[in-house]
């Protein structure tokens, strides 16, 4: 095994077992952000717990030099940093592969295996003597380990001491004693291991042009590009850091320049249902205003959701997703929000959702909610997950159109009002999408009208009667059919010979097109569709009628997108099957390819 893996550069999976609290995210992120560096594809996925401190949390790095980005589950070196879960991490590590552990205490038998190499670093023990402070000790035993690593695979140690000056420029001491420890385990691993191990990196030029970011912060720099001036939010996992983000961008981009004061409005609500109210107040009023939540705080959304979609009001939602139902397990993710998001609020009510896959669609379709938002009157949902807004992914370098002009859609101003309409209405005269003109307050007298989310006709005036009431509610099923023109077209990939259809979303994407390369390695080629929008479009109309059979790949337990597809074409039931992974870590592609292979 180990002459196989001698041959292995740039392709190996390292997992980082350590406890939650103890300062281990500073290492990991120091090792993930070196390799990105050292141009060679890479990807890192964080599972934590949702306390604060003591319970076990892990990070995995893949390095793939074909760029396959999905989680993966079989690892070559695990680095065990927490000794409650020693037996189930040293289980996990591939036949031949390597386990680092502190040596500082002795290892029981029980946990010897034959088949994988130990190596024992002192790491407690030469913290304890080289480092004074007890909360010192801690943390430098993290830094103490990716020093190790540092030698063992071979990383760039220039990369790595510039990454240190970048991090703790102007912090002196910090930087010297992160630096120390860091060479502690870099000689302990360089005078005790053959170095570097059977699977190493090795420098290449595939960064060039691309970025390392988490979606939730693209997501808060493509509302701030949109030309969002207004959020209002309440903390909650994996959303809170969008709002952080925007904090943030707000304060540095959206200070007039000239008095110093905010060009910005950040509203921390006393809950969620609050705060889509703030931001449908700001959005009747003209501003962009856009709110970060969960799925907890979705539901609690969904009144003002329905009165939303009556009413006509733009509202940017980002919904970045958990697992549920209930409190659930906040940390980790899934895709199980879907059919609450499609039809959100009490009656018959059906919204634009909106589905990138990573970081960089993130950006973009933020960007997208705005300009669907307004020019349909109604709210936008963008559904990301923690996967996607909290791991650091590997995209293109963000790009950006100067001449892009924000789609306010048919706001009449005074001078509209004046030469162009006899009397305004404000749900009549309804253009090609369905969609009515609306004012904004303080106009002109000509264009108030009251906002009902009572029954209304399509003048805008009080009614109970049904046939006023159906027209008013036609009128909105056909104007959400008409978004489906606007939404981001569906990827459509392509293999001769292809025997069925695969269909994803969001940050299943991944995962999916490499266990793809894989079925058809193996002989079985299949298409694959990943939407990227709701109401769904001719596209996957087509995909749907042209193949026998297609499997549904999604993170969800009961079925949701397979539900949607099946409520919202034309697809009979028995021509969709499922692939089901919900269990709350990010999707592999062997979940993937062993799904698909099963029920062939």
């Amino acid at each position: 095994m180990h002459d196989v893996l001698r041959t292995r550069v740039n392709d190996f999976a390292v997992k980082l077992a350590n406890v939650n609290g103890t300062g281990s995210a500073s290492a990991n992120g120091l090792l993930m952000q070196a390799i990105f560096r050292m141009g060679i594809p890479v990807c890192g996925k964080n599972l934590f717990p949702s306390n604060i401190q003591g319970l076990p949390t892990w990070y995995e790095i893949r390095v793939n030099k074909d760029g396959y980005s999905a989680r993966a589950l079989d690892y070559d070196l695990m680095v065990a940093m927490n000794s409650q879960t020693y037996d189930r991490d040293i289980k996990e590590v591939r036949p031949g592969g390597y386990l680092l552990y502190d040596s500082s205490w002795p290892l029981d038998p029980d946990l010897h295996r034959e088949d994988i190499t130990f190596l024992g670093v002192p790491l407690a023990e030469m913290c304890n003597q080289h480092f004074e402070d007890p909360r010192a000790r801690i943390l430098m035993k993290n830094i103490a380990y990716a020093g190790a690593m540092v030698a063992t695979l071979d990383i760039d140690m220039e990369v790595v001491n510039a990454l240190l000056e970048e991090k703790f420029a102007g912090k002196k001491a910090l930087h010297e004693s992160n630096r120390k420890a860091l060479q502690l385990g870099y000689q302990y691993a360089k005078d005790h291991f053959e170095c570097p191990l059977p699977f190493r990196l090795e420098k290449m030029d595939s960064n060039q042009g691309k970025i390392l970011i988490d979606g939730n912060t693209a997501t808060a720099l493509g509302a701030i590009y949109a030309g969002c001036t207004v959020a209002a939010w309440y903390p909650i996992t994996p959303a809170t850091s969008v709002m952080d983000g925007f904090k943030a961008f707000c304060e540095q981009y959206r200070k007039d320049p000239e008095t110093g004061k905010n060009n910005y409005l950040i509203l921390q609500a006393e809950d969620e249902l609050a705060a889509i109210g703030m931001v449908l107040g700001a959005s009747w009023n003209g501003a962009r205003a856009f709110t970060s939540t969960a799925g907890p705080g979705l539901s609690l959304m969904n009144e003002l959701l329905g009165f939303g979609y009556y009413a006509e009001i733009p509202a940017v939602v980002v919904d970045v997703q958990r697992v549920g139902p209930s409190t659930g397990m906040p940390t980790r993710t899934q895709q199980s929000d879907l059919l609450l998001a499609a039809y959100a609020s009490h009656g018959d009510t059906r919204h634009i959702l909106l589905f990138p896959a990573n970081p960089h669609e993130c950006f973009h379709f933020a960007v997208k909610a705005f300009d669907l938002a307004e020019r349909f009157q109604t709210p936008v949902i963008m559904m990301s997950d923690l996967d996607i807004g909290m791991n650091d992914w590997v995209v293109p370098r963000l790009s950006w159109d100067d001449a892009y002009r924000p789609d306010r859609g048919r706001i009449l101003d005074a001078e509209d009002l004046e030469k162009k309409i006899g009397k305004f209405q404000r749900y009549h005269n309804e253009d090609e999408n369905f969609v009515a003109a609306r004012t904004l307050p303080g106009v002109s007298e000509k264009g108030s009208y009251f906002t009902r989310g009572s029954g209304h006709n399509k003048f805008g005036g009080y009614t109970e009667m049904p046939d006023e009431y159906q027209e008013v509610m036609d009128r909105l099923k056909k104007k959400h059919a008409a978004a489906a023109k606007f939404i981001p077209e569906p990827e459509l990939l392509r293999r001769e010979g292809a025997r069925f259809g695969v269909i994803a979303m969001g940050g299943c994407d991944p995962a999916v097109r490499e266990a793809l390369d894989q079925l058809e390695r193996q002989g079985t080629p299949a298409d694959y569709l990943r939407v990227r929008g709701f109401p769904f479009g001719e596209v996957v109309e087509k995909f749907l009628a042209e193949h026998d059979f297609c499997f549904v790949v999604e993170q969800s337990r009961d079925a949701q997108l397979r539900s949607l597809l099946t409520l919202e074409t034309a697809v009979a039931k028995d021509k969709l099957r499922s692939v089901l992974v919900y269990g709350g870590f990010p999707l592999s592609s062997r979940h993937v390819v062993q799904g698909i292979l099963s029920q062939l």
